[in-house]
């Protein structure tokens, strides 16, 4: 992965391995064209298997580049931060963007009505209602039943010694975290990582008439079952502490939803909440096992879990596309952005700047600092973070400490996506 970067005057790349004038400019010429011929829109299998490559070629020669499609796509991580934190230039609000994408469907009244893609006042509204319960004491609170959650898990992963990672245990892990978070029963649980894929799967930059069709399926059906789970938690309330479904009903301070933004901010809880903390634990597992000596240094030193979580986040991130709308006309690299233009982040590339990160395209599971960009930052923050953070280390810390002699079992296979990042399955042996 180290292949596309630069080099200094006297022939060594950033990792220090010597290079002949030749190879360099072979691999230069190699990085050129990679950058000139990206598209978001027409990517490769070999994009999906390994972005990076590319992200670094772009990060080198077009930082700043203009799509077919008349878009703009970013990879450098000083310009993600200005778009990120001047939301008066660059808007969250996807009415514009997603209307030729999805029309007047249920998708896209899902996508322009949840918190992530509103801008103030009504991201505002919504995020402190559900801050309000994702207070540092709630997470706290929650540890207990986590641990024992993750612990169960294992438990069954023992008894069966050939595992799926993902379907056994990463995904298990956030959908019981939602679902206790939205109080929702138990034995309702199972269609709820579907619908999720479903409609999550609706965001990439192509997508076929069946994706369509599905995410708008998947939407329907949520709301739907989401308009009981309301009627029946306003007839009998749960505690507004720990019960984000109650909290979003009853509003604070004279603040309420309307009703469709109770009921998509629910399915966005869910979807924000699922798949990228599936993705977090599944990377790790991954990448540990790809990384043998980073993987004992964590077995030997479970203290440095919160740093491993931050470097898999950095390493692997698990959502590596945001977007954006330009409100005016902005300069960035020398480039000039009109305005009312889509802009997309790659989260991916900013979190392997050189710039930024020392030896960027190796894990090191005691990086610190390590000011990665996977959770976003500035007004749009991710609101999840801390609960995302905590699933992660208890997750990955008391598997490795049950399985430290874990291996895969197989290929792992990748979800085919390029704005969320991880596996739908990875088989393995854990006994």
């Amino acid at each position: 992965m180290g292949d596309c970067r630069g080099t200094d005057v006297f022939g060594k790349s950033e990792n220090g391995i010597s290079v002949s004038p030749y190879e360099y400019g072979g691999m230069n010429a190699k990085a050129r064209e990679l950058a000139e011929s990206f598209d978001l829109e027409k990517l490769t299998p070999d994009f999906y298997a390994d972005p990076y490559p590319t992200y670094s070629a772009l990060r080198e020669h077009e930082p700043v580049k203009r799509m077919p499609n008349g878009s703009w796509f970013l990879t450098r991580y000083d310009d993600l931060v200005t778009a990120y934190k001047n939301t008066k230039l660059f808007c969250s609000d996807k009415r514009k963007e997603f209307a030729p994408k999805y029309g007047s469907s249920p998708l896209y009244e899902h996508h322009t009505t949840s918190l992530v893609f509103n801008d103030p006042p009504a991201h505002t509204r919504v995020r402190r209602l559900i801050m309000g319960a994702l207070s540092p004491r709630a997470i706290a609170e929650m540890e207990p039943d986590l641990v024992a959650l993750v612990d169960r898990l294992c438990e069954a992963l023992a008894a069966k010694g050939n595992a799926e990672l993902i379907g056994d245990f990463a995904s298990a892990i956030p959908v019981e975290v939602i679902g206790n978070l939205l109080d929702v029963p138990h034995e309702e649980r199972e269609p709820l990582r579907d619908w999720s894929l479903a409609i999550l799967g609706a965001l990439e930059p192509v997508i076929s008439p069946e994706v369509f069709a599905c995410g708008n399926h998947a939407v329907k059906d949520f709301l739907g079952y989401l308009e009981v789970l309301v009627e029946r938690r306003r007839a009998k309330p749960g505690n507004p502490d720990r019960d984000v479904l109650t909290r979003l009903i009853q509003g604070e301070d004279g603040e309420r939803l309307t009703e469709k933004e109770l009921l998509h901010n629910c399915i966005f809880l869910l979807n924000a909440g699922h798949e990228t903390t599936t993705n977090l634990i599944g990377n790790a597992l991954v990448a540990l096992s790809e990384n043998p000596n980073q993987k004992r240094r964590l077995i030997e030193h479970p203290e440095m879990i919160k740093r491993a979580v931050e470097e898999i986040l950095r390493f692997e991130s698990s959502n590596q596309l945001g977007n954006r709308m330009t409100t005016d006309q902005i300069e960035l690299g020398g480039i000039t952005l009109a305005a009312d233009t889509p802009v997309t982040l790659c989260i991916g590339a900013a979190n392997r700047d050189p710039r930024h990160f020392a030896d960027p395209e190796t894990l090191d599971v005691g990086r610190t600092p390590n000011r990665h960009l996977a959770f976003g930052t500035g007004a749009h923050q991710c609101a999840g973070m801390a609960l995302a953070r905590l699933e992660g280390a208890i997750a990955i810390s008391r598997f490795l400490a049950r399985f430290p002699n874990y291996a895969l079992n197989g290929a792992p296979l990748r979800g085919g996506r390029v704005r969320f990042r991880g596996f739908l399955s990875v088989p393995a042996v854990v006994g």
